[in-house]
């Protein structure tokens, strides 16, 4: 039986924070911002086509003191920039301060997304062998030992990428969209679309623990991304779910970084 839990909108323990922080995910579907304020999760903000315009509107109604940015596109660099000149700015790569290591041979090639869903795992789960996965454009699995090393994971294409490489890649299937509620036998065309991409995703995600844990044991699974609320009720394994795992670990990153 899959346990599902959900840490909510507070950071896992107390960090003293001061004023407003924004912490920023771009990922290759959204661009989305965190306010946190007092390390509480204030609200979660998907920026506009036009950026800039948004991002200069959220600055002026937050006034937020610390910024960070994660990145994993080729964004405007004005949006740099602007957070720049209103706060204490921090953009994370594999150069930023850190609570673990990064023991593989090109650590730059690292997505910041990936860091920061694994200084989430070591802020909330110390001393303890985690595997943090996204579900986002790409499923990533992000291990981090109980040495606080990031030793390395897996990729895999997402749900819509699957969803889209059928509807592209064929001359008929039309392009279906996830539903948690789908059968385990299709009965047309969007169903059996819809059976093979969500439970053939469940099974991978929970063939995937079940190896971590044949190798290391007792280790916590974390779950993360747009998807989690499709994927989560057909997982077979314990999962701790989180929707704002990502924005958690940028937060524990950038009182670092940020000079709180």
């Amino acid at each position: 039986m899959t346990t599902n839990k959900n840490a909510g909108s507070d950071v896992s323990a107390p960090l003293g924070g001061q004023g407003a922080s924004f912490c920023l995910d771009f990922g290759n579907t959204r661009l989305k911002l965190a306010v946190f304020e007092d390390d509480q999760l204030k609200e979660v903000v998907y920026l506009r086509p036009d950026t800039l315009l948004h991002l200069q509107e959220l600055l002026e109604q937050w006034r937020p003191a610390h910024s960070i940015l994660s990145s994993v596109i080729h964004h405007d660099p004005e949006l740099e920039t602007l957070l720049a000149a209103h706060t204490r700015f921090h953009r994370l790569s594999n150069a930023s301060k850190l609570d673990f290591t990064i023991p593989v041979g090109k650590p730059e090639t690292v997505g910041a997304d990936r860091l920061a869903v694994a200084a989430a795992a070591v802020y909330m789960f110390p001393g303890k062998n985690n595997l943090a996965i996204t579900l986002g454009t790409c499923i990533t699995y992000n291990f981090v030992n109980m040495q606080h090393e990031l030793i390395g994971g897996s990729i895999s294409p997402g749900m819509e990428m699957r969803f889209r490489a059928m509807h592209e890649y064929t001359a008929k299937l039309p392009m279906a969209k996830g539903d948690w509620n789908v059968p385990l036998i299709g009965y047309d065309t969007v169903t059996n679309l819809q059976s093979g991409v969500v439970l053939g995703m469940a099974a991978e995600i929970d063939g995937i623990i079940d190896r971590y844990r044949a190798r290391f044991g007792n280790f916590n699974a974390l779950l993360t991304g747009g998807d989690g609320g499709i994927l989560a009720p057909h997982l077979k394994n314990k999962i701790f779910a989180d929707p704002e795992l990502i924005f958690k670990g940028l937060y524990a990153i950038s009182r670092v970084n940020t000079a709180f």
